[in-house]
């Protein structure tokens, strides 16, 4: 077993995409913990103290980048815009509905580099199961 506390991180310059205005720009930070292997953390940095962050699958990244992909809060697809590879990345939460375009290259470059550290279909090596579970007996 490798290193748990491996992590990858990327600033990511996106677009959050305005009906009817146009878009507007905006940074996002990408993490991504062997601690827990299956998730991407999306921070973005809209101007308040703290940012607002999501949590979503690694996989849905992945997938989405080749074709749709995510049936509920998250969704991502792909898209070319006259050139310009896009990476599309719609959240929806009780609170409103949001919707991002992102450098295609970027964010494939940025998954990559997180299977440097895990390997796909091996994320399942480096989760302590007996140890989760026992936290989640804890607390119940």
């Amino acid at each position: 077993m490798m290193n748990s506390s491996a992590t990858v991180s990327a600033e990511l310059g996106l677009s959050l995409v305005v009906p009817d205005h146009g878009a507007v720009p905006l940074v996002a930070s990408l993490y991504y913990s062997a601690d827990d292997p299956y998730a991407i953390r999306m921070a973005f940095h809209v101007g308040t103290d703290e940012p607002v962050e999501w949590i979503f699958a690694r996989d849905l990244l992945a997938v989405g980048l080749e074709g749709p992909a995510g049936e509920g809060d998250v969704q991502v697809w792909p898209t070319d815009d006259h050139g310009r590879e896009l990476l599309n990345i719609a959240l929806s939460s009780p609170f409103g509905e949001a919707h991002f375009e992102a450098p295609r290259s970027s964010t494939a470059g940025f998954l990559t580099k997180t299977y440097e550290v895990i390997a796909p279909g091996q994320e399942g090596n480096y989760v302590d199961v007996d140890s989760e579970l026992d936290e989640l007996l804890w607390r119940a």
